[in-house]
């Protein structure tokens, strides 16, 4: 059977929860400050890198998508003819 919590625990005035409240948004920013001091610029050089990457990527995926519409559209074309007369 589970402990329950006391009535005069559970109960908080307004002013301590924005207490509360305040103090968690203290310590997520504080959270974000020390997160943000280990993040590093990229260089030149991995820039370079990853912008061919996905230029190359989207190229191959235009092509793919270019192509296989122009499948798609003709064989549901030359079914909606077939059926057409």
């Amino acid at each position: 059977m589970s402990a329950s919590v006391p009535a005069q625990e559970r109960r908080r005035s307004p002013g301590e929860a924005v207490k509360g409240w305040w103090g968690r948004v203290g310590a997520f920013y504080g959270d974000v400050r020390a997160e943000m001091k280990k993040v590093t610029r990229p260089g030149l050089k991995e820039v370079r890198a990853t912008t061919g990457v996905v230029l190359v990527t989207v190229a191959f995926f235009g092509v793919f998508f270019f192509v296989t519409d122009a499948i798609l559209s003709r064989a549901i074309d030359a079914i909606i003819n077939y059926f057409a007369r």
